[in-house]
């Protein structure tokens, strides 16, 4: 059974910045890494090869530079890279992403199960997911905290819930978006990392992957960011002192003045 995983290239937030003149996040020499709920994805990806065989594939969308993720997730388990680059894709909101994606998935095909990590910490949407599973029209569940087992036609999970769990049962082909409580994932081995260094990444193009470029990048984006900005620092409170009636009168006299009442 041949499994795919989706992870993003996401700037360290320990660095993040914002560019006070266009209100944008600076990316320019910004540590780029694996997002941190996709390397979750990536170990349960190999756990599950190593019980079922086949291959995983680790697949994301990005500039070239978004190779680097994929040669880590090879160091860690992975077959393959497919890195998912095209000036097309550029400015992709999440709908956009999420078609990219899954047309690139169309054009892998054979695959019995696709992982993500539940959100990107760069954005924390937890839409991409989802949005690949619907479009592609196959079942998926979301916020899986366990495999419970698994053959070639069905999946049981554990769904991760506020007050417990579901236990849901699945026909293949399905997607999961996960969470850390899933597992521990694993270090990169020598052996692995030389794997990573040699490895070939297949480049796909909107052309390669049959995609409509009406429907990636900013031409399929109903939403754009225009600016991010940082909020501004919260000033000190106001105290009021004195008896009750005083205090009340004087804190609904505020409020009149800001207009609140």
């Amino acid at each position: 059974m041949n499994i795919i995983v989706c992870i993003k290239q996401v700037p360290n937030t320990t660095n993040v910045q914002i560019d006070a003149e266009t209100g944008r996040l600076k990316r320019e020499g910004v540590e780029s890494i694996v997002n941190p709920f996709d390397e979750y994805a990536v170990e349960e990806g190999v756990r599950l090869k190593e019980k079922l065989g086949g291959k995983v594939i680790a697949v994301t969308m990005g500039p070239p530079q978004a190779e680097a993720v994929l040669r880590e997730a090879i160091s860690k388990g992975a077959d393959e890279g497919v890195l998912v680059s095209d000036r097309a894709f550029g400015g992709a909101d999440t709908l956009a992403t999420s078609y990219a994606l899954s047309c690139a998935i169309k054009h892998l095909g054979d695959y019995g199960v696709i992982i993500c990590g539940k959100q990107a910490t760069d954005g924390d949407t937890a839409q991409v997911g989802p949005g690949i599973a619907e479009m592609l029209n196959i079942a998926h569940v979301a916020y899986v905290k366990k495999v419970e087992s698994i053959d070639e036609k069905s999946i049981k999970v554990e769904r991760m819930m506020e007050d417990g769990y579901d236990l849901i049962e699945s026909p293949l082909p399905v997607l999961l978006t996960v969470v850390k409580e899933i597992n521990t994932p694993r270090v990169a081995s020598l052996k692995g990392k030389l794997a990573a260094k040699k490895a070939v990444i297949k480049v796909l193009d909107a052309a390669a992957v049959g995609a409509d470029t009406k429907r990636t990048g900013l031409n399929g984006s109903p939403t754009q960011v225009m600016k991010i900005f940082t909020p501004p620092q919260r000033q000190g409170g106001q105290k009021f002192t004195g008896d009750a009636k005083s205090v009340a009168a004087e804190l609904v006299k505020k409020l009149a003045d800001a207009g609140v009442v």
